[in-house]
């Protein structure tokens, strides 16, 4: 007889995929345990605290003054630190990605941002769609991990709720020698939703949401882990123009 997982599946409600698909993001109070966040938070330190070791491309800047504003990124971080996809927060993760879009969703990227304390530079508004492949129509999701309380002082979450309905919007890379996108133009006028999360909970946002966080103007670090799941690309009979990206962006994960 097979043992049952002390953890059934995270089931969304049917009032919560209908919120989602409304406002293109949604906010949930817990995907794991406490128990497995210290876990992860000490993988995750210990991933930031290192000299060396990534790949190319692998742990970059997204903004462009790394002294005054700093925000740190390490894409698929479970490449050196597997144990970060591999209990209850990503199971649950996935679960939910596929009662969101469907039981062909698959992994399609993670990745961990920083932003230190004090100084940890703002995320501009952006879409996550901007940053990837032009040439396909993509429907996908991020769910957004808190390693600890997210708040307004130290960054959280902002969206604006039904924007995943319209299209992708012009963006600019924040600096010549940065790896972030902001939007090229005026923040439509439209009124925000501020996240704050304790540590465990998590929001999901679809590829098209538009969404930023402020600086972290805390004594503490702010960390996110972030998952993205997907539906298979699908090649567009004329591509969009994305004059914005850089060429190796062809097939980024989100960035958050």
């Amino acid at each position: 007889m097979t043992a049952q997982s002390p953890h059934p599946p995270l089931r969304l409600t049917d009032a919560q995929v209908a919120s989602f698909q409304r406002d293109g993001f949604l906010r949930i109070d817990a995907l794991t345990d406490d128990a497995e966040v210290e876990v992860l938070l000490e993988l995750y330190d210990e991933l930031f605290q290192r000299d060396g070791g990534f790949e190319a491309g692998d742990r970059i800047e997204l903004n462009a003054d790394i002294v005054h504003a700093p925000l740190p990124q390490i894409v698929d971080p479970e490449r050196y630190a597997p144990r970060l996809t591999q209990g209850l927060a990503y199971r649950n993760a996935l679960e939910i990605a596929r009662q969101l879009l469907g039981s062909e969703c698959v992994p399609t990227g993670n990745h961990a941002i920083l932003k230190p304390a004090r100084i940890g530079g703002a995320t501009p508004w952006h879409q996550d769609e901007a940053y990837w492949d032009p040439r396909y129509a993509h429907r996908a999701v991020s769910i957004w991990l808190a390693l600890q309380p997210a708040t307004l002082e130290n960054g959280c979450m902002r969206f604006i709720p039904g924007s995943h309905r319209g299209p992708v919007l012009p963006h600019e890379l924040i600096a010549a020698d940065s790896h972030g996108l902001r939007l090229s133009g005026a923040t439509p006028d439209a009124p925000e939703t501020i996240c704050e999360l304790q540590a465990s909970g998590a929001t999901i946002h679809e590829g098209r949401t538009l969404h930023g966080a402020g600086p972290n103007l805390s004594g503490q670090p702010r960390r996110a882990l972030v998952f993205g799941f997907g539906l298979a690309p699908v090649l567009l009979e004329t591509p969009n123009h994305y004059p914005w990206q850089r060429p190796e962006w062809s097939s980024a994960v989100p960035l958050n």
